[in-house]
């Protein structure tokens, strides 16, 4: 029982520490329990993946409800991308079992490789994001909106752009959360800021908002698998609730360019594991 309860701790720990980061990056937090559970804890991977999904859920309900507060989440750029994430999760688990997985390893590290050096490219953006073409759907859709920066003392305002591409990514960001159980956040973050032209910090707190959803439609797929275990899920989300309520605290104060260097790394070492697990495999 002792033991028992030593290993609830340190999944405990480690969670608290993926959602920190979590939650100041818009990622699902599956980058740090994923690794750690299972390499260093020896914990089953199918049981890992099925309780990295719970953390995502976890770690959106724990950020969402400051960030909107804070009204760095645009809910209208959210529920248009939405649509794509969560069908594309749905497409992802059902397919999941068919697809070789080093060739997806390879693309997916070469994909976030490119993403590392796009994101270094931009690193001196801070509160703004970058510019990109004016798009008359997005002024349709409202897809725009402002937020008080407080690392800054500004008003940013912004409008997403080049819509299509974005919706793309973030198909392609669902259908990976569904095969490999991750929240796929790290994805979303890039499309938004990348490709679509906001700012760094919406990209994060909308792209928190965003993965609940995403991996609860995955998540009741490798739930009917049996994937999912609730004493090593219990631990996981509790933690990752704790960590991702301090990292909401955090990111407002943060200044956009400290993000943007926190997300390089994040990017670097996703991508040389993505590569090393292709071609181990």
């Amino acid at each position: 029982m002792a033991f028992q309860w030593l290993l609830f701790f340190k999944i405990f720990a480690t969670s608290v520490a993926a959602g920190v980061i979590g939650a100041l990056l818009g990622l699902g937090g599956g980058i740090i329990v994923i690794p750690v559970l299972t390499i260093a804890l020896g914990i089953d991977v199918h049981k890992v993946i099925g309780a990295s999904l719970i953390s995502v859920i976890a770690t959106s309900s724990g950020a969402a409800a400051a960030y909107v507060r804070d009204r760095l989440t645009n809910l209208r750029v959210a529920m248009f991308l939405e649509l794509a994430t969560t069908t594309g999760a749905l497409f992802g688990a059902f397919v999941s079992a068919f697809i070789e997985p080093r060739v997806l390893f390879l693309l997916l590290g070469a994909l976030l490789l490119y993403s590392c050096y796009g994101m270094y490219q931009r690193r001196h953006l801070s509160a703004h994001g970058a510019k990109v073409p004016d798009s008359p759907l997005a002024r349709r859709l409202k897809l725009e909106g402002d937020y008080h920066d407080e690392a800054t003392g500004e008003t940013v305002h912004y409008r997403a752009g080049r819509l299509l591409p974005g919706w793309a990514i973030m198909w392609f960001a669902g259908a990976m959360s569904g095969i490999l159980g991750i929240g796929s956040g790290i994805f979303k973050v890039v499309g938004m800021d990348l490709v679509m032209g906001l700012p760094i910090k919406i990209s994060s707190a909308t792209s928190n908002f965003m993965m609940g959803v995403t991996a609860a439609a995955g998540a009741g797929v490798h739930f009917a698998n049996g994937d999912i275990d609730p004493n090593v899920a219990a631990g996981v989300a509790l933690g990752v609730v704790v960590g991702a309520g301090i990292g909401a605290k955090l990111l407002p104060k943060m200044p956009g360019t400290w993000v943007r260097y926190l997300f390089i790394p994040v990017l670097l070492f996703m991508g040389v594991e993505m590569v090393l697990k292709g071609f181990q495999r």
